[in-house]
């Protein structure tokens, strides 16, 4: 298979490349590059960038009455403040948002990778702008926030990063999906050096994501005490099924979680990592990708699942351009309405109707413009 740079490697390396220009640019140099900056953020009319953010929040929806509300914010993937405050303003922009919904949600759900590279500094400065919350807070893990130092700064300020709680007639599961084999103990690696290479994704040399047996195993005895006719949603960091190996959009053991997952009447799986809008069914099992609250990533070359409405972007490579906002609608059966609202477009929304019948009903209108 044809090697293919994920968007963040391509990041990375584009920004090393800027960086390195910029230190052998002398004034002249330096202010004639700003201006051509500024120049194409006019062009797009980014003068005043937005900051961006997703809340995925049900609320009244007259036809199908949701019973409850909660708000979702996902993938902020914080720096240090002195070195990229855009994102800061994106989660802060969110938590405004969120804090200013009228009625209240009754909770607000972090979908993971609060920070970048799991540093005390970024993890702080999440749980400090966490804080201002009105709504109580409940936290997942991603993978940039854990493998810095496996964890434990995290699990001080957050608690234990798989557990479940009842909500009014609907089991919660918020699954810690991003566990990996060792690949960093025999390489000699640094703390760092592991943290990096979990970032890249496509670096060929971490393992893939996966619950894990002792994962599986506490799923399978928290499931034990729940009614089949229960409606369960669960949250996950990585996506519950198989999507784009070469990337990490997969879960190692994602079969094995599903056949735990079937027994239930209404199971519907949300979750963060990919930055994309992405539909699934299997069996079943519905499964949402939200969007993020830093940057959007393109769509896999292959794996995409056939039911996902592809979001459109002009410019593939603009930070601008593929986050936004949305609602998640909770209905009695415990199924899922979700509307993703991005920035510039009409707004596409995912009806549990059309995942349910396998894409017969309610297929939303394809996108008139690029996908990526």
């Amino acid at each position: 298979m044809k090697h293919i740079k994920s968007i963040e490697t391509r990041h990375h390396e584009e920004r090393d490349a800027f960086f390195d220009g910029l230190r052998k640019l002398d004034r002249r140099g330096f202010m004639k590059l700003a201006g051509l900056s500024a120049g194409i953020a006019a062009a797009k009319g980014l003068l005043t960038p937005q900051s961006f953010q997703l809340i995925s929040v049900a609320d009244a929806a007259p036809s199908n009455k949701p019973r409850f509300s909660f708000a979702y914010i996902s993938d902020s993937h914080l720096y240090k403040k002195d070195l990229n405050d855009r994102f800061v303003r994106s989660i802060l922009r969110a938590v405004d948002d969120v804090n200013r919904l009228d009625p209240q949600p009754d909770f607000v759900l972090f979908g993971g990778d609060l920070a970048q590279l799991g540093q005390k500094d970024e993890l702080n400065l999440g749980k400090e702008i966490l804080k201002s919350v009105k709504a109580p807070v409940k936290m997942m893990v991603g993978e940039h926030d854990w493998f810095l130092d496996m964890g434990e700064h995290w699990r001080e300020l957050f608690g234990e990063p798989q557990y479940s709680f009842d909500h009014k007639g609907v089991h919660f599961i918020t699954l810690m999906s991003v566990n990996e084999k060792d690949f960093w103990t025999e390489r000699g690696m640094t703390p760092m050096e592991r943290m990096q290479t979990v970032a890249g994704l496509d670096n060929g040399v971490q393992s893939r994501f996966e619950v894990g047996a002792a994962g599986r195993e506490w799923l399978k005895q928290d499931l034990a005490k729940v009614d089949k006719k229960t409606p369960l949603i669960v949250f996950s960091h990585s996506p519950l099924y198989k999507y784009y190996r070469p990337w990490n959009f997969w879960t190692d053991d994602a079969d094995d979680i599903q056949a735990l997952l079937k027994p239930f009447d209404h199971v519907t799986v949300i979750h963060g990592h990919t930055h994309q809008m992405l539909s699934n069914q299997i069996g079943n099992i519905q499964f949402h990708g939200l969007l993020s609250t830093a940057w959007p990533w393109p769509y896999a070359p292959e794996g995409l699942p056939a039911l996902t409405v592809q979001m459109n972007r002009a410019d593939p490579f603009s930070n601008f351009d593929g986050c936004g906002n949305g609602r998640f609608d909770v209905l009695a059966a415990g199924l899922a309405d979700s509307l993703y609202n991005l920035w510039d477009r009409d707004p596409v929304t995912v009806r549990s109707s059309y995942l349910a019948s396998n894409g017969k009903k309610d297929r939303p209108a394809a996108t008139k413009l690029p996908s990526y």
